[in-house]
């Protein structure tokens, strides 16, 4: 197998970290994933609001209030 960060081959066996080769490799990908270099695309579903309103309800997703945190 090949470790997608570092390509060098390993044994996924022998590794702790599949599918990286090694832990560190594995905190490199997770690193891209919060600095937003990897993503998930989302696609809307009509074209017009990115996929954040519900069809059910109408509600728009995107603009969603919570309620304050409790102190």
């Amino acid at each position: 197998m090949r470790c997608s960060i570092c390509e060098s081959e390993f044994d996924p066996c022998l590794s702790t970290a599949v599918p990286f080769c090694s832990p560190r490799c594995q905190q490199v990908d997770l690193g891209r994933w919060f600095n937003e270099e990897h993503c998930v695309p989302i696609e809307p579903d009509d074209g017009s609001d990115g996929g954040l309103a519900n069809a059910e309800d109408g509600h728009d997703l995107g603009s969603t209030q919570f309620p304050p945190l409790m102190p």
